[in-house]
């Protein structure tokens, strides 16, 4: 089974990352595609909340460099798994493109973060899971963000 994870470039997209390993067998897991999507004239700079020792997106040359090094960062999750890992960096829209791609390698599997980002973020990023998970040609894994803990109240 080809699977495609999607990054885009958070923490929680490492996470799902992760998750898919938690779980999935890696001996019916052929190849493991790991795809960033860069918006086009994108207002809001790729997430880089990654750690890779480079510098903050700024244009456009740098959103593509953020996204290289989230695809670089999560493709490492997957590192002695088992599994071909294919890098892959697209330009449009991220739902249209991860849907694109799950249709050209004929996935068996699409794993995606969802509410990853910042407040006016999570709706757009929540928006391109849903639209994945609602139109993908296979099974979707939309991985949720775990709970913050709550802090005890000081009383005194």
């Amino acid at each position: 089974m080809h699977v495609v994870v999607a990054t885009d470039g958070s923490k929680q997209s490492l996470a799902a990352a992760r998750h898919l390993k938690a779980f999935a067998d890696p001996a019916k897991v052929t190849t493991v595609t790991v795809v960033a999507v860069v918006r086009p004239l994108a207002a809001v700079p790729f997430a880089d909340d990654l750690p890779s020792g480079g510098a903050k997106a700024s244009d456009t040359a740098s959103f593509r460099s953020a996204a290289e090094s989230a695809v670089a960062k999560v493709a490492e999750a997957f590192e002695g798994w088992g599994p071909k890992v294919q890098r892959r960096i697209r330009s449009g829209s991220p739902a249209n493109e991860i849907l694109k791609l799950a249709k050209q390698v004929e996935a068996g599997l699409v794993v995606v973060a969802s509410g990853s980002r910042g407040i006016s973020d999570t709706v757009l990023l929540g928006s391109t899971a849903q639209r994945v998970q609602q139109y993908a040609p296979c099974p979707v894994l939309v991985v949720r963000p775990a709970p913050r803990s709550r802090r005890p109240s000081k009383k005194g």
